[in-house]
C-alpha cells in the first residue's frame, strides 16, 4: 500500500512538471520566428502624390518601406511637382499628398480639397550654377540679387515651368526682383528637379534647387551651390489628407494612417537622420508639432 502511494505521488509530480514545461513553451516565443505582421487593412492600397524632391533625394526609399512594414499598406507613389500633386488630389486621383508649396496648399485647403494639413519638415532652396559663375552671383546676399545678375548677364537659367513648389518659389523671386524672365537664356525644362539639374549641368546654366536633391546627386553634376542662406529660400513640406467629403472614393483611413506616420516621433527621427551618414548633414529638418512661423529663425 505504501509503495502504491509513493508511485501515485511520483506520477503526480511528473504531471505537474509536464504542465509547467508546456506553459513555459507556450509563453516563450521562438527566437527564429518572423516579426508579427500588422493586420492587413480593409483597403491596403494607398496613392501618395508627392514632389520629385522627396523621391530624387532618396527620402521615400527610406520612409515608404518602413510605413508599409508597420501598417500593412501598399503605397503607389506618384512623384510630380506640388502643383500637379494637388491637382491629383483635387481630381480624387490621390489619397494623400506630401508637398512643399505653402501658398498653393492654403488655397487647396480653403477650397475644401483637403481635410487635414500638417507640418512635416523643411530644408532650403539653393541657387546652383557652373563653377565659372559667368554672372558673378557667388556670395550674393539674397536670391533677388543673384537673379538680377543672371538676368542682366543673360546667362542661361533652367526653369522647371511645372507649377511645382520649386517653380513657384523661383517665380516669386523673379517677381520680387521686378523682372519678367524671357528670352533664349531662360530655358524651360518642364521636368522634375533631378532632370532640371542635369540639364543645367549640361548647359552650364543656373537653376534653383532644393538642397536635398542637389546634395543627393551632386557627384553626377557639374554644378556648385553659389547662393544659400537667404531667409526667403526656406522650403517647407506638409502632408495633406485629401477630403473624403469632396472625394468619397479615396482611401481616407489609409491617408490618415500615412499622415499619422510621417509626424510620429520615430519617423521624425528617421527624417532628421536621413543623409547624415552619407553627406555629413541631414537633408531635411523634422518639424512636426513646431510653430511654423519660427522655422528658419
Amino acid at each position: 500500500m505504501k509503495a502504491s502511494k509513493q508511485l501515485g505521488s511520483f506520477f503526480a509530480v511528473l504531471m505537474i512538471l509536464s504542465f509547467a514545461l508546456v506553459a513555459c513553451a507556450t509563453a516563450t516565443p521562438d527566437a527564429t520566428q518572423a516579426p508579427t505582421q500588422p493586420p492587413k487593412p480593409a483597403n491596403p492600397n494607398l496613392i501618395l502624390a508627392t514632389t520629385t524632391s522627396t523621391q530624387d533625394s532618396g527620402l521615400l526609399d527610406v520612409l515608404i518601406p518602413d510605413f508599409e512594414q508597420h501598417t500593412g499598406y501598399t503605397v503607389q507613389t506618384v512623384a510630380v511637382g506640388s502643383g500637379e500633386a494637388m491637382k491629383m488630389g483635387q481630381q480624387c486621383n490621390a489619397d494623400v499628398l506630401l508637398v512643399h508649396s505653402p501658398s498653393a496648399e492654403k488655397d487647396f485647403m480653403t477650397n475644401g480639397y483637403g481635410s487635414d494639413r500638417r507640418l512635416v519638415m523643411h530644408n532650403d532652396f539653393v541657387v546652383v550654377g557652373p563653377a565659372a559663375d559667368p554672372a558673378g552671383i557667388k556670395g550674393s546676399a539674397t536670391a533677388i540679387d543673384a537673379f538680377t545678375k543672371i538676368a542682366d548677364a543673360r546667362s542661361p537659367f533652367i526653369t522647371r515651368g511645372d507649377a511645382s513648389g520649386t517653380n513657384s518659389k523661383e517665380l516669386a523671386i523673379w517677381k520680387s526682383a521686378n523682372i519678367t524672365p524671357e528670352g533664349d537664356w531662360y530655358i524651360e525644362s518642364g521636368q522634375g528637379m533631378l532632370a532640371s539639374l542635369q540639364i543645367a549641368s549640361e548647359k552650364a546654366a543656373y537653376t534653383l534647387s532644393d538642397r536635398a536633391t542637389f546634395l543627393a546627386n551632386q557627384d553626377t553634376l557639374r554644378l556648385e551651390i553659389l547662393v544659400e542662406g537667404d531667409a526667403s529660400l526656406l522650403n517647407i513640406y506638409h502632408v495633406i489628407v485629401v477630403n473624403p467629403a469632396n472625394c468619397p472614393t479615396v482611401n481616407n483611413t489609409g491617408a490618415i494612417a500615412f499622415a499619422d506616420y510621417v509626424v510620429s516621433p520615430d519617423t521624425q527621427a528617421l527624417i532628421g537622420s536621413f543623409g547624415v551618414e552619407k553627406y555629413g548633414q541631414a537633408l531635411f529638418t523634422p518639424d512636426a508639432g513646431k510653430d511654423e512661423s519660427t522655422l528658419g529663425k
